[in-house]
């Protein structure tokens, strides 16, 4: 099989930008536990590593917001932020244009999705990447699921997703690291940011590494808004992992830090 590695992981630009306010051990404990992800992927040799994340409003916007977006592009660009604010230096990223219009191709088989030959990656990505991939030498392929501008992709959607994600790395000879980023509850931007939900998010993290397909559709974005602010509708991109990864989960670190406003996560899933 191509698909060599699944996992996800929180991507709050506070994991950076705020790093030097955090408690150095909680900090520290994380940070760790983020790089040492890094090095599980880095061990499976992929030869492309797709990010699916939440594009926060940096390259899409509510006169053209797509549900699903795929880029296709041999070079990227970021963070689109402030690199001073975000703490992570403004570079080039690798990608892979042929490999992403192979994927796109099979993937639109079943679901239809946008690509863009131009992409900014904003922290939803440079995030993960600083810790995931931090020499900027893996080839990246980034996928966006509308989690910011209603109306959403429904959560049963973003399954057949994720399945037409697994379908198209399978159909392809290189190896292919899979990670999606996102909160899980958080209230970015708000006066409730650094509130975190950490009974709903051990809840959702049990029915994700149960990869219970019926526990993790049924939430309904109503219920996600009231108890895991308007950040939890990112549980789109760990949903459409499980649905690639079709195995068991294993969460590596989990913990409510305030001052990054979301419950840090990484955790890895077995691919089946």
């Amino acid at each position: 099989m191509s698909l060599v590695f699944a996992g996800i992981c929180s991507h709050a630009p506070g994991i950076t930008g705020r790093a030097h306010l955090a408690d150095p051990a909680v900090k520290d404990a994380f940070h760790a536990a983020f790089h040492s992800m890094g090095q599980a992927l880095d061990k499976t040799r992929p030869d492309a590593v797709i990010v699916v994340a939440a594009e926060h409003f940096a390259n899409f916007f509510m006169n053209n917001m797509p549900a699903y977006a795929i880029g296709m592009a041999d070079q990227y660009e970021g963070p689109i932020e402030d690199p001073a604010w975000l703490g992570i230096a403004r570079t080039k990223i690798p990608g892979n244009a042929d490999l992403s219009l192979r994927l796109i191709k099979n993937v639109m088989q079943t679901v239809d999705v946008a690509y863009a030959e131009e992409w900014k990656f904003d922290h939803g990505i440079m995030v993960p990447l600083n810790f995931l991939t931090p020499r900027y030498d893996q080839a990246v392929i980034p996928v966006n699921i509308n989690c910011q501008g209603p109306p959403l992709t429904p959560l049963s959607r973003t399954w057949a997703f994720g399945e037409a994600l697994r379908r198209a790395c399978d159909s392809v000879p290189e190896r292919i690291a899979l990670v999606g980023t996102g909160g899980i509850s958080h209230w970015p931007a708000t006066p409730d940011s650094g509130k975190v939900n950490e009974a709903w998010d051990r809840d959702f993290l049990d029915r994700w590494c149960r990869n219970d397909k019926d526990a993790l559709l049924n939430y309904t974005d109503e219920a996600t808004y009231a108890e895991a602010g308007q950040g939890g509708f990112e549980i789109r991109n760990f949903i459409a992992v499980a649905a690639a990864a079709r195995g068991q989960g294993t969460v590596q670190h989990f913990k409510p830090i305030p001052i990054f406003a979301v419950s840090c996560t990484v955790a890895t899933m077995e691919v089946s």
